[in-house]
């Protein structure tokens, strides 16, 4: 379960909560313009744009969870259990498989418009990475650094894509359900609510908050788009970088899961292992650990963009406390 959003107070702030019960020993990972990009169906890119994120090095491979390039057009992959759908190898297509779907789109686009254009070929393919390693079964999220998001989803009738009004997605149900259910929250506000139930009964408003007392708190995908599409459109903006980014992780850990509340098996529990963002009009990435809540910073301008070697920085998990006394 996961929930991603592109956030817009001033830049362009895109990236996930990636909640399982196990992690993968991902890393925070740059892939230069000159890596050499093999596609198990399609031609290698050898130049293409270079790219920031959360990826499990496999081999020298990087399977991202998410990414951005250098461009502002960022990418992520979320569980789509039950409706996701990868097709046979169709001739005349773009047959790309569901774990080089975000290189194939970043290494290639600026825009979610170009973006579009180049998914009107894809066919997403049913190829696993390794005997060992099978595909996920996901959904994506698209955003650039104008603020505008698509979501891709793969289903049995074939592949949709969809302008994101709300710029935000979690897992099932499909993401029309997801949209559609927003019209049961209509009443749900940031003030405090109005007396529409009678002129005749005297109402009380005795807590703050009351505006929000209907705003769903579960865990599950529908209650977490509820509420990060709400948080997300309260959220205050400010002429600061360190405010908004500070902003944009309260709204994704108003929405992580705390271990011990999420049960998916015998003493195993989902939990939020990561939340990242990153600034797509500056190229600068972010990220929290469960363990570790300081906002750790990476900057691929920083980096030499035009090598041909991945570049690696292990995700920091140690807390950290500042004694004052």
């Amino acid at each position: 379960m996961c929930t991603s959003i592109v956030f817009s107070p001033k830049d362009h702030y895109f990236g996930r909560n990636l909640d399982l019960e196990i992690t993968f020993g991902q890393q925070v990972v740059i892939t230069p313009r000159n890596y050499d990009f093999k596609f198990r169906k399609m031609p290698e890119l050898k130049q293409h744009y270079a790219m920031v994120g959360i990826a499990l090095n496999a081999g020298g491979y990087p399977l991202y969870f998410d990414a951005a390039n250098e461009k502002g057009l960022g990418m992520a992959g979320l569980n789509y259990p039950g409706n996701a759908t990868y097709y046979d190898v169709k001739d005349g297509k773009d047959n790309v498989a569901s774990f080089e779907f975000i290189p194939w789109i970043l290494g290639q686009c600026a825009t979610v418009e170009e973006t579009k254009k180049l998914l009107a070929k894809i066919n997403i393919a049913d190829i696993n990475f390794s005997e060992k390693m099978v595909a996920s079964k996901l959904h994506w999220l698209i955003a650039d650094k104008t603020g505008t998001s698509i979501v891709v989803e793969t289903d049995k009738d074939g592949m949709h894509v969809y302008d994101n009004p709300v710029g935000c997605l979690t897992n099932n149900p499909q993401f029309p359900k997801q949209l559609f259910n927003l019209n049961n929250y209509a009443d749900v506000s940031a003030a405090m609510p109005k007396n529409n139930f009678s002129d005749q009964v005297k109402m009380d408003g005795y807590s703050r908050g009351l505006g929000s007392r209907n705003l769903p708190g579960g865990m599950d995908s529908e209650s977490r788009f509820v509420r990060v599409a709400f948080n997300k459109f309260n959220a205050p903006a400010s002429d600061s970088e360190e405010e908004n980014v500070d902003t944009y992780f309260h709204i994704l850990h108003s929405v992580e899961q705390q271990k011990g509340l999420d049960q998916v098996g015998p003493d195993a529990f989902e939990y939020t292992i990561y939340s990242d963002g990153i600034n797509l009009d500056k190229g600068i990435f972010y990220y929290t650990t469960y363990t570790n809540k300081q906002i750790n910073v990476v900057d691929m301008n920083k980096e030499d963009l035009d090598s041909s070697d991945l570049i690696t920085y292990d995700m920091l998990t140690k807390g950290k406390f500042n004694h004052q006394n």
